[in-house]
């Protein structure tokens, strides 16, 4: 199906939508949804074409593993419908959406989106002179290009700065892979749950594509 053109006709997603219970369900269905960010009166949105599911506290790979909470997990430990923005390597800014209920540290991480509004200003942002797959493949240049940083961690999915939202485009099951996820070799076993969604063949899809 085909989504539509027209902002004004998207619809953010709402509570029920992100207090479902099954994150790995939730993981795949972010695909085709539009990710929306609107600071200084600047809107910018991209398709999300690829994510990765983090099981709480029974998965190795997750910040909250075996209930570790800390300053900067305690925010996934809060209701669904909320950022979880983290700093890695002191460079990149990685945008989580949290799900589940409170005090069930579910969340997805956005890993790849192909941009729709906003160009311009995603160029700028990441001090680009061209709008080639490299703009929002990855997770950190999806926040870069988005204008995501951790001072945006436990910000609401249901306010007017960043949401997510839906246009009816769905992507038929043959176009969507599930595999391992990317960079979490510490996570033993759990490294190999196949918790990666990714849109075949996108350009945007970072990583391995199938």
């Amino acid at each position: 199906m085909q989504g539509s053109g027209n902002f004004a006709e998207w619809q953010k997603l709402t509570t029920s939508f992100y207090r479902q219970k099954d994150v790995v369900k939730l993981a795949k269905q972010l695909l085709g949804k539009i990710l929306v960010t609107h600071f200084d009166g600047i809107t910018t949105a991209a398709r999300i074409v690829e994510t990765e599911a983090y099981n709480g506290v029974v998965d190795k790979a997750s910040h909250a593993y075996n209930n570790r909470r800390t300053a900067r997990t305690e925010v996934m430990f809060g209701e669904g419908g909320t950022a979880y923005v983290y700093l890695i390597y002191g460079i990149h800014h990685l945008f989580n959406v949290v799900t589940n209920a409170a005090g069930t540290p579910h969340a997805v991480l956005i890993r790849g989106a192909e941009p729709l509004i906003g160009i311009e200003q995603m160029l700028l942002r990441t001090h680009k002179h061209k709008a080639d797959n490299t703009l929002t493949k990855g997770p950190g240049n999806v926040s870069k290009a988005l204008g995501i940083t951790t001072q945006y961690t436990g910000f609401s999915l249901l306010e007017n700065k960043i949401w997510i939202a839906d246009d009816k485009k769905r992507y038929p099951a043959s176009a969507i892979a599930a595999t391992p996820r990317i960079g979490v070799d510490y996570a033993a076993e759990d490294a190999l749950l196949p918790y990666r969604f990714i849109v075949k063949g996108n350009p945007f899809v970072s990583g391995r594509k199938a």
